[in-house]
Protein backbone atom coordinates (compact mmCIF):
# COMPACT_ATOMS: atom_id res chain seq x y z
CA UNK A 1 0.00 0.00 0.00
CA UNK A 2 1.19 3.35 -0.81
CA UNK A 3 2.13 5.59 2.07
CA UNK A 4 -0.20 8.16 3.36
CA UNK A 5 1.26 11.20 5.36
CA UNK A 6 -2.67 11.20 7.12
CA UNK A 7 -1.52 7.76 8.89
CA UNK A 8 1.39 10.06 10.86
CA UNK A 9 -0.03 10.84 14.05
CA UNK A 10 0.67 14.85 13.62
CA UNK A 11 0.64 14.46 10.07
CA UNK A 12 -0.73 17.26 7.70
CA UNK A 13 -3.72 15.26 6.81
CA UNK A 14 -4.72 14.86 10.48
CA UNK A 15 -4.92 18.19 11.15
CA UNK A 16 -2.44 18.12 13.57
CA UNK A 17 1.24 19.74 14.14
CA UNK A 18 3.77 20.76 11.30
CA UNK A 19 6.70 18.41 11.50
CA UNK A 20 9.90 19.28 13.33
CA UNK A 21 12.66 20.88 10.93
CA UNK A 22 16.24 19.09 10.35
CA UNK A 23 18.83 20.86 12.35
CA UNK A 24 22.59 19.74 12.51
CA UNK A 25 24.08 19.97 16.09
CA UNK A 26 25.77 22.58 16.93
CA UNK A 27 29.11 20.90 18.17
CA UNK A 28 29.08 19.29 14.86
CA UNK A 29 28.91 22.85 12.74
CA UNK A 30 31.34 23.61 15.22
CA UNK A 31 33.73 21.36 14.16
CA UNK A 32 33.14 21.95 10.15
CA UNK A 33 34.13 25.65 10.76
CA UNK A 34 37.13 24.64 12.05
CA UNK A 35 38.38 22.10 8.93
CA UNK A 36 37.98 25.14 7.42
CA UNK A 37 39.16 27.47 8.97
CA UNK A 38 42.17 25.02 9.28
CA UNK A 39 42.40 24.42 5.67
CA UNK A 40 42.40 27.89 5.21
CA UNK A 41 45.58 28.85 7.24
CA UNK A 42 47.35 25.67 6.00
CA UNK A 43 46.67 26.90 2.05
CA UNK A 44 47.83 30.46 3.46
CA UNK A 45 50.52 28.95 5.00
CA UNK A 46 51.55 27.26 2.08
CA UNK A 47 51.27 30.12 -0.66
CA UNK A 48 52.85 32.66 1.76
CA UNK A 49 56.39 31.53 0.65
CA UNK A 50 58.37 30.45 -2.14
CA UNK A 51 62.54 29.86 -2.28
CA UNK A 52 64.75 30.70 -4.69
CA UNK A 53 67.95 28.45 -6.00
CA UNK A 54 71.31 29.65 -5.98
CA UNK A 55 71.25 29.95 -9.55
CA UNK A 56 68.24 31.39 -10.24
CA UNK A 57 66.32 34.46 -9.63
CA UNK A 58 62.35 34.87 -8.93
CA UNK A 59 59.93 37.04 -10.80
CA UNK A 60 56.79 38.12 -9.05
CA UNK A 61 53.73 39.67 -10.23
CA UNK A 62 51.09 41.08 -7.49
CA UNK A 63 47.74 41.07 -8.89
CA UNK A 64 49.32 40.35 -12.43
CA UNK A 65 51.42 43.41 -12.37
CA UNK A 66 55.16 42.90 -11.90
CA UNK A 67 56.09 43.68 -8.39
CA UNK A 68 59.83 42.96 -7.61
CA UNK A 69 62.37 40.34 -8.75
CA UNK A 70 63.92 37.93 -5.85
CA UNK A 71 67.36 36.93 -5.67
CA UNK A 72 68.41 33.48 -3.80
CA UNK A 73 67.17 32.32 -0.76
CA UNK A 74 63.89 32.27 1.18
CA UNK A 75 61.01 34.68 0.69
CA UNK A 76 57.31 35.89 1.69
CA UNK A 77 54.23 36.63 -0.69
CA UNK A 78 50.91 36.94 -0.58
CA UNK A 79 48.92 33.84 -0.09
CA UNK A 80 46.09 32.48 -2.48
CA UNK A 81 47.48 33.14 -5.60
CA UNK A 82 47.68 37.47 -4.74
CA UNK A 83 51.67 36.89 -5.65
CA UNK A 84 52.40 34.90 -8.46
CA UNK A 85 55.68 33.79 -8.54
CA UNK A 86 57.74 32.18 -11.83
CA UNK A 87 61.47 31.44 -11.13
CA UNK A 88 64.32 31.40 -13.90
CA UNK A 89 67.62 30.03 -13.97
CA UNK A 90 69.63 33.23 -14.75
CA UNK A 91 73.60 32.49 -14.01
CA UNK A 92 73.60 28.88 -15.51
CA UNK A 93 74.37 28.76 -18.85
CA UNK A 94 71.38 26.90 -20.83
CA UNK A 95 71.96 24.96 -24.39
CA UNK A 96 70.21 23.88 -27.07
CA UNK A 97 71.16 21.28 -29.65
CA UNK A 98 70.97 21.44 -33.28
CA UNK A 99 70.72 18.41 -35.60
CA UNK A 100 71.43 15.71 -32.30
CA UNK A 101 70.43 15.14 -29.14
CA UNK A 102 72.36 14.15 -25.83
CA UNK A 103 70.58 11.71 -23.85
CA UNK A 104 72.72 10.99 -21.17
CA UNK A 105 75.95 13.20 -20.59
CA UNK A 106 78.08 11.04 -18.60
CA UNK A 107 81.68 9.37 -18.77
CA UNK A 108 80.09 7.85 -21.35
CA UNK A 109 77.58 10.32 -23.51
CA UNK A 110 74.84 9.13 -25.15
CA UNK A 111 72.87 10.00 -28.29
CA UNK A 112 69.71 10.18 -29.18
CA UNK A 113 69.26 7.95 -32.41
CA UNK A 114 66.29 9.92 -34.08
CA UNK A 115 66.94 11.82 -37.15
CA UNK A 116 67.22 15.39 -36.97
CA UNK A 117 68.17 15.86 -40.88
CA UNK A 118 64.88 18.61 -40.95
CA UNK A 119 67.62 20.79 -38.38
CA UNK A 120 70.85 20.06 -39.90
CA UNK A 121 70.57 20.04 -43.66
CA UNK A 122 71.41 23.26 -44.80
CA UNK A 123 71.90 24.69 -48.78
CA UNK A 124 75.10 26.65 -49.33
CA UNK A 125 75.97 29.53 -51.44
CA UNK A 126 77.27 27.28 -54.51
CA UNK A 127 73.65 25.42 -54.31
CA UNK A 128 75.65 22.52 -52.35
CA UNK A 129 73.85 20.67 -49.10
CA UNK A 130 75.69 20.03 -46.28
CA UNK A 131 75.03 18.29 -42.69
CA UNK A 132 76.09 20.80 -39.99
CA UNK A 133 75.33 20.08 -35.97
CA UNK A 134 75.84 22.99 -33.73
CA UNK A 135 74.85 24.01 -30.22
CA UNK A 136 73.58 27.12 -29.29
CA UNK A 137 74.50 28.78 -25.45
CA UNK A 138 72.64 31.15 -24.23
CA UNK A 139 72.07 32.88 -20.52
CA UNK A 140 68.94 34.79 -18.89
CA UNK A 141 70.12 38.57 -18.30
CA UNK A 142 66.58 39.92 -17.25
CA UNK A 143 64.18 37.72 -16.46
CA UNK A 144 61.46 40.15 -16.19
CA UNK A 145 61.43 41.62 -20.13
CA UNK A 146 61.83 37.37 -20.67
CA UNK A 147 58.16 36.72 -18.94
CA UNK A 148 56.78 39.81 -20.58
CA UNK A 149 58.36 39.58 -24.22
CA UNK A 150 58.19 35.56 -24.94
CA UNK A 151 55.91 33.61 -23.92
CA UNK A 152 58.07 30.15 -25.66
CA UNK A 153 61.33 31.56 -24.78
CA UNK A 154 62.97 28.32 -25.24
CA UNK A 155 61.64 27.71 -28.91
CA UNK A 156 61.84 31.13 -29.84
CA UNK A 157 65.46 30.73 -29.02
CA UNK A 158 65.21 27.81 -31.45
CA UNK A 159 64.03 29.40 -34.28
CA UNK A 160 65.79 32.27 -33.94
CA UNK A 161 68.89 30.38 -33.85
CA UNK A 162 67.56 27.74 -37.00
CA UNK A 163 67.20 30.93 -39.47
CA UNK A 164 70.44 32.32 -38.18
CA UNK A 165 72.92 29.35 -39.32
CA UNK A 166 70.79 29.13 -42.16
CA UNK A 167 71.09 32.34 -43.39
CA UNK A 168 75.44 32.10 -42.43
CA UNK A 169 75.79 28.90 -43.76
CA UNK A 170 74.02 29.76 -46.98
CA UNK A 171 76.29 32.70 -47.71
CA UNK A 172 79.33 30.51 -47.99
CA UNK A 173 80.96 27.55 -50.59
CA UNK A 174 80.10 23.96 -49.20
CA UNK A 175 84.69 23.67 -48.92
CA UNK A 176 84.43 27.01 -46.79
CA UNK A 177 81.67 25.18 -44.21
CA UNK A 178 83.40 22.12 -44.77
CA UNK A 179 87.18 23.62 -44.02
CA UNK A 180 88.09 26.74 -43.01
CA UNK A 181 85.29 29.36 -42.26
CA UNK A 182 84.11 27.47 -38.71
CA UNK A 183 85.39 30.41 -36.75
CA UNK A 184 83.65 32.77 -38.92
CA UNK A 185 80.30 30.96 -39.48
CA UNK A 186 80.31 31.00 -35.47
CA UNK A 187 80.88 34.42 -34.98
CA UNK A 188 78.75 35.96 -37.00
CA UNK A 189 76.18 33.46 -35.77
CA UNK A 190 76.28 34.41 -32.40
CA UNK A 191 76.24 38.59 -33.49
CA UNK A 192 73.41 37.62 -35.86
CA UNK A 193 71.95 36.07 -33.21
CA UNK A 194 72.17 38.47 -30.52
CA UNK A 195 70.93 41.35 -32.82
CA UNK A 196 67.89 39.75 -33.42
CA UNK A 197 66.83 38.65 -29.76
CA UNK A 198 67.81 42.40 -28.77
CA UNK A 199 65.45 43.76 -30.97
CA UNK A 200 62.90 41.34 -29.35
CA UNK A 201 64.18 42.67 -26.27
CA UNK A 202 63.99 39.53 -24.68
CA UNK A 203 66.59 39.79 -22.01
CA UNK A 204 68.92 36.76 -23.09
CA UNK A 205 72.47 37.02 -24.35
CA UNK A 206 73.83 34.64 -26.54
CA UNK A 207 77.10 33.22 -24.73
CA UNK A 208 78.54 30.72 -27.91
CA UNK A 209 77.71 29.47 -31.33
CA UNK A 210 79.60 26.20 -31.59
CA UNK A 211 79.93 23.88 -35.12
CA UNK A 212 79.75 19.94 -33.83
CA UNK A 213 79.91 18.19 -36.59
CA UNK A 214 80.15 19.18 -40.06
CA UNK A 215 80.02 16.64 -43.36
CA UNK A 216 78.42 16.24 -46.63
CA UNK A 217 75.48 14.37 -47.02
CA UNK A 218 76.11 10.74 -46.66
CA UNK A 219 75.40 9.56 -50.26
CA UNK A 220 77.87 11.73 -51.45
CA UNK A 221 80.58 11.58 -48.38
CA UNK A 222 82.47 9.14 -50.53
CA UNK A 223 83.30 11.98 -53.13
CA UNK A 224 83.83 14.97 -51.00
CA UNK A 225 86.44 12.77 -48.84
CA UNK A 226 88.46 11.83 -52.05
CA UNK A 227 87.97 15.75 -53.07
CA UNK A 228 89.33 16.09 -49.34
CA UNK A 229 92.16 14.26 -50.07
CA UNK A 230 93.43 15.83 -52.82
CA UNK A 231 92.97 19.05 -51.26
CA UNK A 232 95.75 17.65 -48.60
CA UNK A 233 97.63 16.05 -51.31
CA UNK A 234 97.86 19.11 -53.09
CA UNK A 235 98.53 21.02 -50.02
CA UNK A 236 101.17 19.05 -48.76
CA UNK A 237 103.22 19.57 -51.87
CA UNK A 238 102.85 23.21 -51.75
CA UNK A 239 103.90 23.25 -48.23
CA UNK A 240 106.94 20.95 -50.09
CA UNK A 241 107.91 23.44 -52.33
CA UNK A 242 107.32 26.09 -50.07
CA UNK A 243 109.92 24.81 -47.53
CA UNK A 244 112.27 24.16 -50.19
CA UNK A 245 112.10 27.36 -51.71
CA UNK A 246 113.03 28.72 -48.17
CA UNK A 247 115.89 26.68 -47.67
CA UNK A 248 117.18 27.03 -51.25
CA UNK A 249 117.22 30.52 -51.22
CA UNK A 250 119.29 31.69 -48.24
CA UNK A 251 121.18 29.00 -49.31
CA UNK A 252 121.81 30.85 -52.14
CA UNK A 253 121.94 34.07 -51.13
CA UNK A 254 124.62 33.15 -48.50
CA UNK A 255 126.86 31.46 -51.41
CA UNK A 256 126.37 34.59 -53.92
CA UNK A 257 127.48 36.82 -50.45
CA UNK A 258 129.94 34.66 -49.54
CA UNK A 259 131.83 34.84 -53.31
CA UNK A 260 131.13 39.04 -53.35
CA UNK A 261 133.45 38.88 -50.07
CA UNK A 262 136.25 36.54 -51.46
CA UNK A 263 136.28 39.12 -54.54
CA UNK A 264 136.45 41.85 -52.25
CA UNK A 265 138.74 39.86 -50.69
CA UNK A 266 140.77 39.02 -53.40
CA UNK A 267 140.27 43.00 -54.93
CA UNK A 268 141.57 44.13 -51.66
CA UNK A 269 144.77 41.97 -51.36
CA UNK A 270 145.75 43.09 -54.85
CA UNK A 271 145.33 46.46 -54.35
CA UNK A 272 147.50 46.22 -51.25
CA UNK A 273 150.20 44.31 -53.31
CA UNK A 274 150.56 46.72 -55.91
CA UNK A 275 151.01 49.84 -53.46
CA UNK A 276 153.84 47.83 -51.76
CA UNK A 277 155.35 46.69 -55.06
CA UNK A 278 154.85 50.31 -55.79
CA UNK A 279 156.49 51.99 -52.56
CA UNK A 280 159.39 48.91 -53.12
CA UNK A 281 159.88 50.47 -56.63
CA UNK A 282 159.98 53.76 -55.35
CA UNK A 283 162.63 52.87 -52.38
CA UNK A 284 164.52 50.68 -54.78
CA UNK A 285 164.64 53.68 -57.28
CA UNK A 286 165.83 56.08 -54.67
CA UNK A 287 168.44 53.60 -53.75
CA UNK A 288 169.55 53.35 -57.18
CA UNK A 289 170.16 56.60 -57.94
CA UNK A 290 172.42 57.12 -54.77
CA UNK A 291 174.70 54.31 -56.20
CA UNK A 292 173.67 52.95 -59.68
CA UNK A 293 176.18 50.26 -60.29
CA UNK A 294 175.90 48.98 -56.91
CA UNK A 295 172.01 48.81 -56.98
CA UNK A 296 172.33 47.18 -60.55
CA UNK A 297 174.81 43.96 -59.18
CA UNK A 298 172.49 43.87 -55.69
CA UNK A 299 169.45 43.33 -57.82
CA UNK A 300 171.13 41.31 -60.33
CA UNK A 301 172.52 38.89 -57.67
CA UNK A 302 169.39 38.63 -55.99
CA UNK A 303 167.98 37.80 -58.69
CA UNK A 304 170.01 34.96 -59.44
CA UNK A 305 169.53 33.82 -56.34
CA UNK A 306 166.23 33.28 -56.56
CA UNK A 307 166.67 31.64 -59.96
CA UNK A 308 169.23 29.31 -60.17
CA UNK A 309 167.80 27.32 -56.94
CA UNK A 310 164.95 26.18 -59.57
CA UNK A 311 166.90 25.15 -62.19
CA UNK A 312 167.81 21.54 -62.41
CA UNK A 313 170.77 21.62 -64.44
CA UNK A 314 173.49 24.58 -64.88
CA UNK A 315 176.11 24.44 -67.75
CA UNK A 316 179.00 27.01 -67.63
CA UNK A 317 180.80 27.29 -70.96
CA UNK A 318 183.56 29.03 -71.34
CA UNK A 319 185.81 30.31 -74.52
CA UNK A 320 188.97 28.84 -73.50
CA UNK A 321 188.00 25.56 -73.74
CA UNK A 322 186.17 26.09 -76.99
CA UNK A 323 182.52 24.04 -77.67
CA UNK A 324 182.45 21.79 -74.93
CA UNK A 325 180.14 22.01 -71.70
CA UNK A 326 181.66 21.88 -68.30
CA UNK A 327 180.67 19.21 -65.76
CA UNK A 328 179.32 21.02 -62.89
CA UNK A 329 180.14 19.99 -59.33
CA UNK A 330 176.77 18.52 -58.20
CA UNK A 331 176.63 20.52 -54.88
CA UNK A 332 172.74 18.83 -54.18
CA UNK A 333 173.62 15.36 -53.60
CA UNK A 334 172.00 14.45 -57.32
CA UNK A 335 175.42 12.77 -58.33
CA UNK A 336 178.68 14.66 -61.11
CA UNK A 337 176.59 16.20 -63.84
CA UNK A 338 177.00 14.15 -67.15
CA UNK A 339 178.76 15.95 -70.68
CA UNK A 340 175.78 18.00 -72.05
CA UNK A 341 176.05 18.91 -76.33
CA UNK A 342 178.08 21.85 -76.76
CA UNK A 343 176.12 24.81 -76.31
CA UNK A 344 175.86 28.20 -78.43
CA UNK A 345 177.02 31.81 -76.70
CA UNK A 346 173.88 33.73 -75.52
CA UNK A 347 176.07 36.73 -77.05
CA UNK A 348 178.27 37.07 -80.14
CA UNK A 349 181.48 37.83 -77.91
CA UNK A 350 180.97 34.23 -75.61
CA UNK A 351 180.44 35.93 -72.70
CA UNK A 352 177.64 34.97 -70.47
Amino acid sequence: MPWDPTEIPGGRGSGGAEPPEFRLPANLIGIVALVVIGVGALLALRTSFFTVGPDETAVVLRLGQFSHTADPGFHLRLPFGLDEVKVFATTRVLKEEFGFRTVRADVRTEYSRANFDRESLMLTGDLNVADVEWIVQYRIRDPARLWFRLSEPRQTVRDVAEAVMRQVIGNRTVDAVLTTGRSMIEEEARRSMGQVLGAYDAGIEIVAVQLQNVTPPEPVQPSFNDVNRAEQDREKLENDALAKRNREIPNAHGEAQRRIDRSLGYQQARINQAKGEVARFIELLREYRKAPEVTRRRIYLETMGRVLPELDDVLIVDESVGRSALPLLDLAGRGASAPAAPAANTKAGGKP
